[in-house]
């Protein structure tokens, strides 16, 4: 499987998927070693995809980054990192065309190119291929050791083998999300798969398509099916009076700092549903004004030209989805005054978001060993490690599915630089407490008592 060291080896921390967030807390940690090369962490991550890659699917042509450049892998953390985005465009020979370009946010392919690039800088690290299928502690003769974990993982020939490690960080990604009874095929498509169905279709078959939701991935999509199939009808399908915009003024973006993550996590019930209320229109739902813009020029155009293949169904829901033959029917709902229509097409898009990853599937029986709140989420500390029921000597940390204990950011990329820095800090701080016979169960520095 390509993982580094022995299977006797004991590594600091293991990591559970190798996205940008791991992939940031990859280069927090290799460049803590940097700094202290007689003592690096020992980690290793761990890959399902085979290669490195971020929502493929959804690098569709001219989409561009919602986030400024310099919200990346590093930057936040440690300015001078050599795994910058401005340090890629220095080694990819382009940073002076790319200052000429006067603006904030590159492509979004661009940025997979940087996510690419980094992630090759660290190979060595990660084994691609594979799946932590389950998460344990290690035991002799039936009683636990304290502070070590087991870590199974199968590679792509379905072997399985176990590494051992005092921390591990679980950094999954999400879950499409469908509507209720409505599965994938080759006519039904969730837009985490958009391009690899879209290519797997020939054009000239795409006659009628439809998008269904109201936000960013669904407003590219429309506009991706507009210009690129001239001969379809073209219908997006918006529970909402049309398209909201997303709310990124200067203000609004404080939301995404990270000393807002301690306003959050520090706040009260009242404070933090204040968050919510107040800032959901920066990321959920919403739509960046300058696709909106477009997509309204578009329909605009047509309407002066008298034929309109640009459809834009508001305050409507899809309330069935049946298979006819060769082709998929799909029933629509009007909320305006509940009548129902019922239309045929040949690709039907959801772009209706994703899940968390609930740690609980991996944990297995070790989940007993944490704490849930009231709603039943986890507890987690400061430093996203879950709360434990009794002192644990090892740390399992999430990236992800903290949204209720750590605000908006948690599962974007704003503050993923900051993010994996205080996750190897407080891997580091714990090490180092543990070599000098401390307390293994002290807090990191900034979480709450």
């Amino acid at each position: 499987m390509g993982i580094t060291g022995s299977s006797e080896e004991i590594y600091d921390v293991v990591g559970i998927g190798f996205g940008p967030s791991n992939l940031s807390l990859a280069i927090a940690l290799e460049e803590h070693g940097a700094s202290t090369p007689q003592n690096p962490v020992k980690s290793h991550f761990f890959e399902r995809q085979p290669t490195f890659g971020w929502h493929r699917n959804m690098l569709l042509p001219s989409t561009t980054m919602q986030i400024s450049f310099l919200k990346d892998l590093a930057t936040y953390r440690d300015p001078m990192s050599r795994f910058s985005f401005i340090s890629y465009l220095h080694a990819s020979n382009r940073l002076v065309q790319f200052v000429n370009n006067q603006d904030f946010f590159p492509t979004r392919q661009e940025f997979h190119q940087y996510l690419e690039w980094a992630a090759a800088g660290l190979s060595d690290r990660v084994s691609y291929g594979t799946e932590v299928t389950s998460i344990r502690p290690v035991t002799e003769n039936g009683t636990e050791v304290p502070g070590l974990l087991e870590i199974e993982v199968r590679d792509g020939d379905g072997a399985s083998s176990v590494v051992t490690t005092r921390n591990v960080v679980i950094s999954t990604g999400l879950v499409p999300r469908l509507p209720e009874g409505v599965t994938s095929d080759e006519r039904v498509w969730h837009s985490s798969e958009f391009l690899a169905k879209f290519n797997s279709r020939k054009p000239e078959d795409l006659k009628n398509v439809m998008v269904v939701g109201a936000g960013q991935s669904a407003a590219e999509i429309t506009r991706f099916f507009h210009d690129t199939l001239p001969h379809a009808q073209v219908s997006a399908v918006i529970p909402s009076y049309g398209y909201s915009v997303a709310d990124d003024t200067p203000f609004a973006n404080q939301v995404f700092d990270p000393d807002a993550v301690d306003d959050y996590y520090f706040g009260t019930d009242k404070s933090r549903d204040a968050f919510w209320r107040y800032h959901r229109n920066t990321n959920y739902g919403v739509v960046d004004s300058d696709v909106i813009r477009a997509l309204h020029q578009r329909s605009y155009d047509e309407q002066v030209r008298g034929v309109q293949r640009l459809h834009f169904r508001n305050l409507s829901r899809v309330d069935e989805v049946k298979q006819a033959g060769n082709g998929t029917q799909v029933v629509l709902r009007s909320l305006l005054d509940d009548r129902k229509e019922e239309m045929s097409v040949d690709a039907l898009v959801f772009a209706t978001g994703y899940d968390g990853v609930d740690p609980a599937r991996l944990l297995g029986d070790f989940d007993q060993h944490f704490r849930r709140d009231a709603a039943g989420k986890h507890q987690v500390e400061r430093d996203y490690r879950l709360v434990a029921e009794s002192d644990l000597a090892c740390g399992v940390y999430l990236q992800g599915g903290t949204e209720h204990s750590h605000g908006l950011t948690s599962a974007l990329l704003s503050n993923i630089a900051i993010r994996g820095g205080e996750i190897a800090d407080s891997i580091v701080l714990r090490r180092t407490e543990r070599e000098l016979g401390r307390d293994s169960s002290v807090r990191s520095v900034g979480i709450a008592p």
